[in-house]
């Protein structure tokens, strides 16, 4: 068997205070540089209009470690959104993958050889806002891509709690018995 860490997956949803539509939904892909992983990474490497990329970085020439590349989920329709995009979530991200290895949940010895693609969410309305609180979409995706790491590295949740819960829990964008939103 071997240590290495080909193609983990995990996802996260971290809700906003006082319904700011500053929520945060991550999902993740980490897995090893010179894996599939590796190569949807260098293939994302590219821009396409409206969906511009970005590495994680904590500042100005600190790129955080494991590579970590920014893929928005929405196609990018204003200054106000990229700014966002590139300020607070951008930070929030590579703080929680930094965190991520702090803590152990990466390997610190494996964070040279590992690439993670996050695919991020954030609501137009919330671009729109001039008053937005980015302290609280900082704190969403720091949130989320922590527990997002978490998930992936433990192959959470497990085949058998899926299993076990697929007639308890629904989507929360579809309820299949009334074929509503729960929202």
């Amino acid at each position: 068997m071997s240590d290495t860490i080909w193609f983990r997956t995990g996802e996260a949803t971290v809700f906003s205070s006082a319904d700011q539509g500053t929520d945060a939904m991550l999902e993740i892909l980490i897995g090893s540089v010179k894996g599939p992983a590796g190569n949807a990474f260098a293939n994302l490497m590219g821009q396409t209009e409206g969906h511009t990329r970005m590495f994680a970085m904590r500042a100005c020439n600190q790129q955080v470690r494991p590579a970590t590349i920014m893929v928005p989920k929405v196609t990018i329709k204003s200054t106000a959104y990229v700014n966002l995009l590139g300020g607070p979530v951008q930070s929030a991200i590579a703080d929680g993958v930094l965190d991520s290895v702090i803590a152990g949940v990466i390997p610190a010895n494996l964070a040279n050889d590992l690439c993670i693609i996050v695919m991020v969410w954030i609501a137009p309305d919330c671009a729109a806002d001039p008053e937005v609180d980015r302290k609280d979409l900082y704190r969403t995706n720091y949130e989320a891509m922590k527990l997002a790491i978490s998930r992936a590295m433990n192959n959470s949740p497990s085949i058998e709690e899926l299993t076990a819960n697929r007639h308890k829990i629904f989507h929360e964008m579809y309820d299949p018995e009334t074929g509503e939103s729960q929202w």
